[in-house]
């Protein structure tokens, strides 16, 4: 995922590297660390016609960031809604984009995250309803989060904010 330029801590790592990869004149480079941070395109050519005066910001490297590690992870359904949920909210609050950017966060620790309380939190199916379902074991569990506590896991985990 982050292959060739290792990852980058923060918005501020993503611009001194551009900036100096411009200064070399190491175009493909910067187009390479930028691709491998999910900095859009757009960005990169306003950059480099002078129109910016930095890659990128703390929400667009969050932003970012978070694009790479979906593409990896291809989340699906209710996981998707989180990937989108937490995308809305950096774009809505810069501490939690700056720290989604740090080292050592990710998406597949934010949904183990939301796993492990999936795990510690089942609660068995009322007979009435497996039978409904066509379900014809004897027990079953389920454990998926409400939306309003996600979000709270959600921020928690990039955070350290209590939120379980």
């Amino acid at each position: 995922m982050f292959d060739k330029f290792g990852e980058m801590g923060s918005f501020k790592e993503i611009n001194e590297l551009a900036e100096n990869l411009f200064n070399e004149g190491d175009i493909d480079s910067l187009k390479a660390m930028a691709r491998e941070n999910g900095i859009q395109k757009d960005f990169v050519d306003m950059y480099l016609k002078g129109n910016l005066p930095m890659l990128c910001d703390v929400m667009t490297a969050a932003i970012g960031k978070i694009e790479v590690e979906a593409a990896e992870l291809k989340p699906k359904e209710i996981m998707e809604d989180w990937v989108e949920y937490l995308k809305g909210q950096c774009l809505e609050n810069e501490v939690l984009a700056f720290r989604v950017r740090q080292k050592g966060k990710s998406l597949k620790g934010c949904i183990a995250e939301l796993l492990s309380w999936s795990l510690k939190n089942q609660i068995p199916v009322d007979k009435d309803i497996l039978k409904a379902a066509g379900v014809s074991d004897t027990k079953v569990t389920l454990g998926i989060p409400g939306m309003g506590r996600a979000k709270a896991i959600i921020r928690d985990y990039y955070t350290g904010g209590g939120g379980r």
